[in-house]
């Protein structure tokens, strides 16, 4: 029984074991199958958008008041030369200022009254560092009346050499001219060529340092000196200092304080001179202080000039204003100055060649009141009007040498005299092309004291002149002169009137290419035989022309 239990445990152990077989091998014959996750949602992730700054400000209210537009435009004024030499041939002036860069230049020619002409040039440097500017010329003629000659020679040399911010310049100029006192009665006198002879030779030295940009103090300054060394061949010798010390400073944008010294200093003494030469000291010393104001409208300045001619105290104003009206299209101008002129022997001789040497030298004391306008018309015409009244005290006027042969002329010193000015002038310029210019002056002289009349006076002058480029290289041009005669002193002292006279030139330059020009002028072509000084009457028409080299 016993083994009866043990066989039947072994057979149920038997059964378990094949029935596990079967199932291991069941599970082993089938594939594997893969697995998979499947997510249902209606959530989407999603980025979200930046945030964007919106500026939701109120409107800035409009700008209502006008801008200054402040344009420094310079007035155009016009000035005009009221004493030309019309024996001279009518040629382009030189400019004086210092031309950039390289620059050469010959220019001659000939003409009727035996006239040659020549004149040259040359400038070195560039502008920047160092500039030399050497210029000359020379001309010279024999009229129809007997002595009636002259001849002009003049060289100048001026440089500039440039640092940072200043400038120390410098001058040298030399003069030769020679006239011919052929003023007198031919008939019955004669006279060697050489004891009429007017010979006068200057040599000019100059030189200064001014500052070209404002300092750190906002001081601008320019002192400089000249000096002349004067001479009339065999008659006078004149040495002539000026030293000139001008300062300003800018106080605020509209306030400028400026002040001026001057120191002008003449020897003079004679040679030859009958009975017993002479000699004197002419000199003029003052100081100017000023305060100037300006803005957009108005421009004034107010400074005094205390002055001392030769050690008399003197002392002018210096007070002038102009006022920018109707849109800035007008602009009055009034003042109260005053200045002395230097009556060396030197500054009369070039009004007067024909002057004889003098004996004692009296400075002029000039005051005046004015008042006038200046206006620009539509885009081209330029207009200006002045009137006042000049007080004078020891003008000069020019009197025939009647006590003599009237060949030469002195001076009669007046002690006071008005003069009531007017001044206007027109002009239209458009651009470079074409320009027309013309000024009137009238002058009247009255309340004189030691002289009857006001001798060699212009009581009107009437001056224009034409520019007109009629192609670009082609220049027409033309001067017009016309004056009333003026008052002289006759023998026995009779006061006597001269004719008054016109003088109308013309000329012309061509450019045949960059190096090469032919040019011609016409000179008194109406062969007016004026007289500016009486006695001396001026050549007819008279022609030069020549050609122009640049290198």
């Amino acid at each position: 029984m016993f083994l009866h239990s043990i066989k039947r445990k072994f057979y149920r152990v038997m059964l378990l074991f094949v029935c596990c077989s079967l199932v291991h091998k069941t599970y082993a014959q089938e594939p594997k199958k893969k697995q998979s996750i499947d997510i249902n949602s209606s959530y989407k992730p999603v980025i979200k958008n930046a945030v964007k700054i919106n500026f939701a400000g109120s409107q800035l209210p409009a700008d209502t008041t006008l801008p200054r537009l402040v344009y420094k435009i310079p007035l155009q004024n016009l000035f005009y030369a009221y004493s030309p030499i019309s024996l001279k041939p009518l040629a382009l002036e030189q400019d004086t200022n210092l031309y950039l860069g390289n620059r050469k230049f010959l220019k001659v020619g000939y003409g009727n009254f035996s006239t040659p002409y020549i004149s040259g040039g040359i400038s070195i440097g560039d502008g920047k560092k160092s500039l030399l500017n050497v210029t000359g010329n020379y001309i010279s003629s024999k009229g129809n009346i007997v002595n009636q000659d002259y001849s002009q020679v003049n060289v100048k040399a001026a440089g500039s050499y440039f640092f940072d911010n200043s400038e120390l310049y410098g001058g040298l100029e030399v003069n030769a001219n020679t006239y011919h006192l052929y003023g007198y009665d031919h008939k019955i006198l004669s006279f060697k060529k050489d004891s009429i002879q007017q010979q006068f030779q200057n040599i000019a030295l100059r030189a200064g340092f001014k500052n070209t940009q404002t300092n750190a103090l906002g001081i601008n300054y320019n002192p400089n000196v000249e000096l002349n060394l004067f001479t009339s061949k065999d008659k006078v010798n004149e040495t002539d200092a000026i030293i000139t010390l001008p300062f300003d400073k800018n106080i605020t944008e509209n306030f400028t304080a400026k002040v001026v010294f001057k120191a002008d200093l003449t020897d003079y003494s004679t040679r030859n001179l009958n009975p017993n030469n002479i000699k004197f000291s002419n000199n003029i010393v003052q100081i100017t202080p000023s305060v100037n104001y300006h803005n957009d409208i108005i421009k004034i300045n107010a400074g005094i000039t205390p002055a001392w001619n030769n050690k008399k105290y003197e002392l002018m104003p210096d007070i002038f204003a102009e006022l920018q009206v109707k849109d800035k299209i007008f602009v009055l101008q009034a003042g109260w100055v005053g200045r002395l002129v230097k009556n060396s022997y030197k500054n009369l001789t070039e009004i007067n060649p024909y002057l004889a040497p003098v004996f004692s030298q009296l400075n002029t004391k000039e005051t005046e009141y004015y008042g006038g306008l200046k206006t620009s018309v539509a885009k081209h015409f330029n207009l200006s009007a002045k009137a006042g009244l000049v007080q004078y005290k020891n003008l000069p006027f020019f009197i025939n040498d009647t006590a003599t042969d009237n060949k030469s002329f002195k001076i009669s010193n007046e002690a006071s005299v008005n003069n009531f000015r007017i001044h206007g002038d027109i002009g239209y310029i458009n651009q470079d092309k074409f320009s027309l210019t013309a000024g009137i002056t009238f002058n009247g002289y009255t309340s004189m004291i030691s002289n009857d009349r006001a001798w060699h006076t212009m009581p009107v002058e009437i001056k224009s002149s034409l520019r007109w480029w009629a192609y670009k290289t082609v220049l027409i041009k033309s001067d017009l002169y016309i004056f009333d005669g003026s008052n002289y002193l006759a023998k026995g002292n009779k006061a006597l009137s001269m004719k008054g006279g016109t003088d109308l030139s013309a000329g012309f330059e061509v450019k045949i290419n960059k190096s090469f020009s032919v040019w011609a002028d016409a000179n008194n072509i109406l062969n007016s035989k004026y007289e500016r000084w009486h006695n001396y009457e001026v050549y007819g028409a008279n022609f030069l022309g020549g050609i122009l080299l640049r290198f």
